[in-house]
């Protein structure tokens, strides 16, 4: 006799399962610089991925738009208002446990933002947040996809800022 999973709840009150999701997650995060060209980051205060360093994002919410959804997680994560730009890319983490199972699945959608107004501090599920120089992200052991955005996400917005 095979067994036949459950299908996922329509409830929109049912907590969202993380870890070993039945479907990728979406996610939104943001590139934010400031006026000296600073990017801002945090470290992660919760897994996957505790203790890394990365941007400000996190899960989209039903009916909010992506936009919306990065101005939000910016917010919460570090009390910063932005202004969104454009898509800087696609990140799509998927972690695997030591069977081989998928225990994490994102989609984040990336932008570029602009510094509103705020204090950078952590807040929320961020364990630090720091305002970091283009030049000295070595120091932050991004991983490889999240330094490829911040870089392209920085050209976007230098390209904005150009007045070309």
């Amino acid at each position: 006799m095979s067994e036949i999973s459950p299908a996922p709840s329509t409830d929109p009150l049912t907590p969202i399962r993380r870890r070993y999701p039945t479907a990728p997650l979406v996610g939104v995060a943001a590139a934010v610089f400031d006026a000296a060209g600073r990017v801002l980051l945090v470290q992660r205060g919760r897994p996957p991925r505790a203790g890394s360093w990365g941007l400000p994002g996190g899960l989209l919410e039903l009916d909010e738009t992506l936009a919306a959804g990065a101005q939000r997680e910016v917010y919460e994560e570090c009390a910063v208002e932005i202004a969104v730009g454009d898509i800087a890319g696609v990140f799509e983490p998927i972690t695997r446990d030591e069977a081989g199972r998928v225990e994490y699945h994102y989609v984040v959608v990336d932008f570029w933002a602009d510094w509103i107004s705020g204090e950078a501090q952590a807040s929320d599920d961020a364990a630090a947040a720091v305002w970091a120089a283009i030049d000295a992200l070595d120091g932050y052991e991004l991983l490889p996809d999240s330094r490829r955005v911040i870089e392209r996400a920085h050209t976007l917005w230098a390209a904005a800022h150009s007045g070309v």
